[in-house]
């Protein structure tokens, strides 16, 4: 059988441990991998190209470019894991935290804030959650994301978020829960790893040193339902998950389509290797149905 050959969309200026593993990985598993680093110049023209040599293509990148590439991938008829649609509800948060809600996913109480200042501070006066955490619809790495203790900062961080960034993004409120974080890594349907994210202050997402303030922890039959419900409502293939807890319950922060692999440097290898057996599955499973679609 003809080897599997996989487009790999990262954004770097150079390839990273990341890369590298995949690339060592895919060689040993006889894995063809076309790399398209959309820090560089690309035109459609050469991803057409591209395109031609690919089963499929997984987007490794969290960037808004990236999220172009895949759009246009698509567009062209490619398959990309995780499509763009899926991304949908993990780039606005206000939109995740409807689908949960909808979907009865355990989640934190959120409002979507007005953009008139005057309005949006009687929102908060009503929400009546002190402190209140503030996040623009979208952000990544724990940016736009800050704490008020009362409705002069609120004020003053929504103002700060407006002026900064190309664009006016909505702000929402949540509930302000003492907890640390909790990332569960799942490929395909599967938990493949858990990860505690401690911090000193109060934000544990975001940009956070590995293994040094990291550990594992057990999944309880709860979270298990949660995760279960989490991968059919959302169908991301790839994705971390995160979690906070209050009163001992497990609540849904958010969902990441472009997961850290490197929480414990000692796992790298092994979850890339995974995430590698899983896209090579979907290549041969996308081949089957081509041949029984032509015959």
């Amino acid at each position: 059988m003809k080897k599997v050959t996989i487009g790999y969309i990262f954004n770097e200026e150079k390839l990273t441990k990341d890369e590298e593993a995949f690339l060592e990985l895919a060689g040993s598993r006889g894995i063809n991998l076309v790399m398209i680093n959309t820090s560089k110049d690309i035109s459609e023209e050469d991803l057409k190209e591209k395109a031609k040599k690919c089963d499929l293509f997984f987007n490794n990148s969290a960037e808004e470019f990236s999220t172009e590439i895949v759009k246009t991938l698509e567009e062209m008829g490619e398959k990309v894991i995780d499509s763009s649609k899926k991304l949908y509800y993990e780039e606005d948060k206000w939109l995740f935290f409807l689908k949960c809600e909808k979907n009865k996913i355990p989640t934190i109480r959120t409002i979507l804030l007005s953009e008139n200042i005057n309005t949006a501070k009687k929102e908060l006066e009503k929400f009546n959650s002190w402190p209140v955490i503030l996040k623009r619809v979208q952000g990544t790495m724990g940016q736009y994301v800050d704490k008020a203790d009362n409705l002069r900062k609120a004020e003053h961080i929504i103002k700060k978020f407006w002026k900064k960034g190309s664009e006016r993004l909505p702000v929402i409120a949540q509930e302000f829960i003492r907890s640390s974080s909790y990332r569960v890594t799942i490929i395909g349907k599967e938990i493949v790893q858990t990860a505690i994210k401690k911090s000193n202050g109060w934000k544990s997402t975001g940009v956070y040193l590995k293994d040094q303030n990291v550990e594992s922890f057990e999944i309880d039959n709860e979270l298990k339902k949660i995760v279960k419900k989490i991968v059919k409502v959302f169908d991301i293939k790839i994705c971390g998950l995160d979690l906070l807890k209050k009163d001992g319950k497990w609540l849904v922060l958010e969902i990441n389509s472009d997961p850290a692999l490197d929480f414990f440097e000692n796992e790298r290898k092994k979850l890339i290797g995974e995430a590698l057996d899983f896209l090579r599955n979907q290549c041969k499973s996308r081949r089957r149905n081509k041949h029984k679609k032509r015959n």
